[in-house]
């Protein structure tokens, strides 16, 4: 009977010990990520594991630079105004274009730094910004439409392509043949 108990007792700590790895390891695949590498001033969006779409997008200046880390989507707002230059939203001559996908970073909840669209095109794939991500006002009308709040944002600055950056913070990518030629042919190797 003690030996039984004793077995219990391991069994259930073994449980415990390792249940919450087991939870987020499945939970790491079931939901979508953004991955944003200044170096390459490229962004990744990934569901369910499947990679979806990789765009060019424009980061943050030397002075101003957009900070690594990974944070989540709290906020998604559409025609935000441009408080600091005092332009409506929705005006063709606002910075931060139609949508915004507000991040927390560092405790700013979404109001200071995020994923939007731009009213200069010119500026995409450039180190330009105040700390934000920029893409092409089409780019970011179609991710605004398919991505929820709390989503992930992994920002790094690296060499490293999208599978490597997903696989080293727990996320496993699957990447289709089309998009593995893609990758070869831009010197973005998976292995």
């Amino acid at each position: 009977m003690k030996k039984l108990s004793i077995l219990i007792v391991l069994l259930t700590f073994i449980f415990i010990s390792f249940y919450p790895k087991w939870v987020q390891g499945a939970q790491l695949q079931a939901k979508d990520l953004i991955i944003i590498n200044i170096d390459r001033n490229k962004m990744a969006y990934i569901k369910k594991g499947k990679l979806i779409k990789i765009y060019k997008v424009a980061t943050g200046s030397s002075l101003t630079p957009t900070p690594t880390g990974t944070f989540k989507i709290v906020n998604k707002i559409k025609n935000r105004p441009y408080y600091k230059g005092k332009i409506p939203g929705g005006a063709p001559n606002n910075p931060l274009g139609q949508r915004w996908l507000g991040l927390n970073i560092n405790g700013t909840w979404g109001t200071t730094y995020a994923i939007h669209g731009n009213n200069n095109k010119k500026s995409i794939g450039k180190h330009v910004s105040a700390g934000c991500v920029r893409m092409y006002n089409g780019d970011i009308d179609w991710l605004f439409e398919r991505i929820d709040t709390e989503v992930p944002v992994i920002i790094t600055k690296t060499k490293n392509n999208f599978a490597l950056i997903a696989k080293q913070n727990g996320y496993h990518m699957k990447i289709n043949e089309k998009q593995m030629y893609t990758y070869r042919t831009t010197k973005l190797k998976i292995e």
